[in-house]
């Protein structure tokens, strides 16, 4: 029997996000579900070694990231303003996430399906490290925008900004301040930053 999961995995790469915002370059599904596996492991690695907590696995948190938007395969980017625009759609929509989570699972083995279940449903902890290197990618997303020039994402910055804030996510503040400068130089200042 051949299972689609996979397949339908590679087609990540055609769904684009920001569908609304005029966009400098365009980005999508896979690459920023990347990027959020990168910083959800960043994350639990300041949680361990900077701030001493225990908490999540690092590659833990990677996996459950590098997932963590495959529902989109079967429903599409949705626009924030749209997704969030009330309770009730915010709702909805958490259904139908949850619907093409379960139908992508249906397309793997029955041996694998378990270890699926478990990605798609983190530990709380889990949760909210991804949910907030989910934000921090935004806001990469927008101080790159920002930086070839494209006033379109100022506002999308500063309210992506405020919302991290607001998670009280002390993992995430440590990233504001120690990595996030470092995305508004170019690669040649980059290069001259001396630690």
């Amino acid at each position: 029997m051949a299972h689609e999961f996979y397949a339908l995995l590679g087609r990540m790469r055609y769904i684009t996000r920001w569908g609304l915002m005029r966009n400098s370059f365009s980005e999508n599904i896979q690459e920023h579900s990347y990027q959020v596996a990168v910083l959800s492991h960043a994350l639990a690695l300041i949680r361990r070694e900077v701030l001493g907590m225990e908490g999540p696995d690092p590659d833990r948190c990677a996996v459950a990231a590098l997932y963590h938007d495959a529902s989109e395969i079967l429903t599409g980017d949705m626009p924030t303003p749209v997704k969030y625009y009330n309770e009730d759609i915010k709702s909805a929509y958490k259904k139908i996430e949850a619907t093409a989570e379960l139908q992508l699972t249906e397309m793997l083995p029955e041996d694998f399906k378990a270890d699926f279940h478990k990605i798609y449903n983190p530990d709380p902890e889990t949760r909210r490290l991804v949910k907030a290197a989910d934000k921090i990618s935004a806001l990469i997303k927008c101080i790159e925008e920002l930086n070839m020039g494209n006033k379109e994402f100022e506002v999308a910055n500063n309210s992506t900004l405020k919302s991290i804030k607001n998670m009280n996510c002390t993992e995430a503040d440590i990233f504001l301040k120690e990595f996030i400068p470092s995305f508004y130089l170019s690669l040649d200042e980059q290069r001259e930053i001396k630690h």
